[in-house]
């Protein structure tokens, strides 16, 4: 795609749109392909634009994926107390493990992203682009825990937190271990020896909330 079709926004409004489309266009190819196959001349293509004019809108390519992060965990959170809604404290421990594993890994993009956020996304990026992230993110984490306490009123924020923390870093860890590379995952299929290799993620990770959470109650 060529990108003599660009011209540079001159309006915040206008701005705001070339901004939404890098979003999206970044969103569409990093579910297609995964994160860390994209780069900025490949996202600058896919909005009919040079990589310097692209540069204009965010200071980094790990900006880009950031800014999705942070809206990522919106979008879970609301899932999430979505799913959560119903249920009360009596609800098995199970059922609320599942909640969380379920609404994660029913966003494989959130899960690329919670792994690449603390080893490359922040690194990049300017501090107070750090802080606006975390600002966001750590507004989702305390309505998350309020919501977690409200199904078990036995945990202290901190164990809530704990919860949180746990199921985010694991989703986006056991993410990248579960989706290898075309071959490598034949691999594993064809080797009785390497079974273990082959997992379902909710599964494992509902296994993992359900005994961290009911630790915390015993």
């Amino acid at each position: 795609m060529t990108s003599t079709g660009f011209q540079r926004a001159r309006s915040p409004e206008a701005k705001q749109q070339r901004e939404d489309a890098i979003l999206a266009a970044a969103t569409r190819l990093g579910a297609e392909h995964g994160i860390r196959q994209i780069t900025l001349t490949g996202l600058a293509a896919a909005v009919d634009m040079h990589k310097s004019a692209l540069l204009r809108y965010f200071e980094t390519r790990e900006q880009i994926f950031l800014r999705l992060t942070a809206t990522s965990w919106q979008q879970w959170s609301a899932d999430l107390l979505s799913c959560t809604g119903a249920m009360t404290a009596d609800t098995p421990t199970s059922d609320v493990a599942q909640a969380f594993s379920q609404t994660l890994t029913s966003r494989p993009l959130f899960c690329d992203l919670l792994a690449h956020a603390p080893m490359n996304l922040e690194r990049n990026v300017s501090l107070d682009q750090v802080r606006t992230f975390k600002y966001a993110t750590h507004a989702e984490v305390e309505t998350i825990v309020g919501e977690l306490r409200r199904l078990r009123p036995h945990l202290t924020d901190i164990q809530a937190v704990d919860v949180i923390a746990t199921a985010t870093s694991m989703a986006g860890a056991m993410w990248q271990m579960a989706t290898p590379a075309p071959e490598v995952a034949e691999l594993y299929r064809s080797d009785p020896r390497l079974q273990l290799a082959v997992f379902d993620v909710t599964e494992r990770l509902t296994r993992i909330l359900r005994a961290l959470i009911d630790g915390y109650l015993h």
